[in-house]
């Protein structure tokens, strides 16, 4: 990732109501956006939620098969070969799937943070991992992170946020997330699930973005009006791109923390708006110039600013000088 780039990833969760055209036009969506990622959430329903679970019929039809996947997969890469794509997977036999097909990171979901049988399985891939941390103790994300770096040296993103259906905006405590990026020394992300349908869905991730985060995690849906599993916080196709344009601007805005040359914008505003050091009457050749013969002004030329008066004063002109016009050393001996 490069410094101060925004790294985006379009979260498509269960948005493609288990419907490969959809997730086609969603990854379409994102790459044409202008995404960095798309996330999948790859599963076998048989493996990861017990029969009797309350959600597990309406879950069953939003599985895709690893066919599906696949054929997503390489729609992705052949269509968008930029944008990375990242497997949110929950069992192992998903992530040994994940690794088939090539996928560039995993996304470990916060309900799989205490589970090390998944973690270790996960790190023996070498791929970066994008953990979630949302609604979990510090122990828990000690463990996790701990588990990862035992087992190989993947990169790891801690990735803050919780969805709430949508969450509410005193439950995200951004400045949580900064003590947390400070105190484990890794690089974090924000993952916003706020109400796609209000304003904050754009100001909150933008408000992190101000605070330093530089990976921001968005749903990405079809058409939030299904209201459907994932569609509360998710951003229409449209809706996303202007998401990832404002973003780029923020991005732009930011520009660097180190001391740099003026731009051309700078030096006409310096010009404009600093003032210099210029005379308050005719002065002539020969005169010795005192704190009464001049005074600070805007000009129409940028000379010597007030702090450099000792430059001027008690020094003998060397020519005419009109009144209220800019005195530079060049103008004394």
């Amino acid at each position: 990732m490069k410094k101060n780039k925004v790294y985006i990833i379009a979260e498509m969760a269960c948005s493609h109501e288990g419907r490969i055209e959809l997730a086609k036009k969603i990854i379409d969506g994102a790459g044409k956006a202008g995404a960095d990622a798309i996330q999948f959430q790859i599963w076998k329903l048989c493996n990861m939620m017990v029969p009797h679970h309350f959600d597990y019929n309406k879950a069953k039809k939003l599985e895709l098969t690893y066919k599906i996947w696949s054929e997503l997969a390489l729609f992705s890469k052949e269509k968008y070969p930029n944008m990375q794509i990242i497997a949110c997977v929950y069992e192992k036999e998903s992530v040994d799937f994940a690794c088939s097909i090539n996928v560039d990171a995993f996304k470990i979901h916060s309900s799989d943070l205490s589970n090390p049988d998944l973690i270790h399985h996960i790190a023996k891939s070498r791929k970066r991992i994008d953990l979630s941390i949302g609604g979990s103790t510090i122990t828990e994300i000690q463990n996790a992170v701990a588990w990862i770096t035992d087992q190989s040296d993947s990169k790891i993103w801690l990735m803050y946020g919780h969805q709430n259906f949508p969450t509410k905006i005193h439950d995200i405590h951004l400045n949580y997330m900064v003590k947390l990026k400070n105190l484990f020394e890794l690089p974090i992300g924000y993952q916003d699930h706020t109400d796609g349908e209000r304003p904050e869905t754009y100001w909150i991730p933008a408000s992190a973005i101000g605070m330093g985060v530089n990976i921001i995690e968005k749903h990405i849906t079809h058409d939030r009006s299904f209201k459907g599993i994932d569609h509360e916080a998710a951003l229409n196709i449209d809706e996303f791109k202007m998401f990832v344009n404002m973003v780029r601007t923020i991005e732009l805005a930011r520009g660097e923390s180190k001391p740099k040359a003026f731009t051309e914008s700078e030096k006409t505003y310096r010009k404009y708006s600093k003032k210099s050091i210029v005379s308050v009457r005719n002065l002539h050749a020969g005169e010795t110039i005192t704190k009464d013969d001049i005074t600070f002004m805007r000009a129409d030329v940028l000379g010597l600013p007030p702090d450099k008066s000792n430059r001027i004063v008690g020094k003998t002109l060397k020519q005419n000088i009109e009144s209220f016009c800019v005195i530079t050393e060049q103008h004394v001996a």
